[in-house]
C-alpha cells in the first residue's frame, strides 16, 4: 500500500486518538505507530501564553520537503504532522507527529527526525508572553535541539 501524508498547520487543536485512527484504519500492513505530542510549557510558571507565527504556504512546503525526506529514509506506510499556530497557553497541544510502519525502529527514528527538523528549522516564529504581563523574546532554536538535529545529517 503506498504512504499517506497528511501535513495540516492549524489553529485549532487536535485530537490524538482520532488522527491515529485515521492514519491506520483498515491497514493490516502497519505493525508500529509512534506519536509525538508536544506541549506548551509553562517555564516553571513564567510563561503565560506561547504565540506562533508562520508563513501561509511556505510551512506546509517546507514541512512536506522534510516528510519526503522521511519517506526515502525509512519504510514508512503513514506520517502525520499537525502544528497549531496562534496564542497558546500552558498545556496546550502544539505539534503532533504520528509515523507508521511495518516495524517499530522505522516508527521511532523517523518521528525523532521530523521532530528535530520541526524544534530547529521549521518556518515558524515563536513570542513569549510572560506571566508578569509583560511580552518576553522571540524564541530561538536552544544549542541541544541543533546538535540533535545535526546528527541526521551524520548518519
Amino acid at each position: 500500500m503506498t504512504q499517506q501524508a497528511k501535513i495540516s498547520i492549524q489553529q485549532e487543536t487536535f485530537d490524538l486518538a482520532q488522527e491515529m485512527q485515521s492514519l491506520a484504519q483498515g491497514r493490516a500492513d502497519v505493525g508500529a505507530i509512534v506519536t509525538f505530542t508536544g506541549l506548551c510549557r509553562d517555564e516553571n510558571a513564567a510563561l503565560s501564553a506561547l504565540e506562533l507565527e508562520h508563513y501561509p504556504g511556505m510551512a506546509e512546503e517546507e514541512i512536506a520537503r522534510v516528510v519526503s525526506q522521511a519517506q526515502a529514509r525509512w519504510p514508512l506506510l503513514g506520517v502525520t504532522v499537525i502544528h497549531r499556530y496562534g496564542r497558546m497557553a500552558p498545556g496546550d497541544q502544539i505539534v503532533l507527529v504520528i509515523t507508521a510502519s511495518s516495524h517499530r525502529l522505522a516508527a521511532f527514528e523517523s518521528a525523532e527526525f521530523l521532530m528535530d527538523y520541526l524544534k530547529t528549522r521549521a518556518p515558524f516564529w515563536k513570542k513569549e508572553h510572560r506571566s508578569d504581563g509583560t511580552s518576553g523574546d522571540w524564541v530561538s532554536a536552544k544549542d541541544h535541539d541543533d546538535h540533535a538535529a545535526a546528527r541526521w545529517e551524520q548518519i
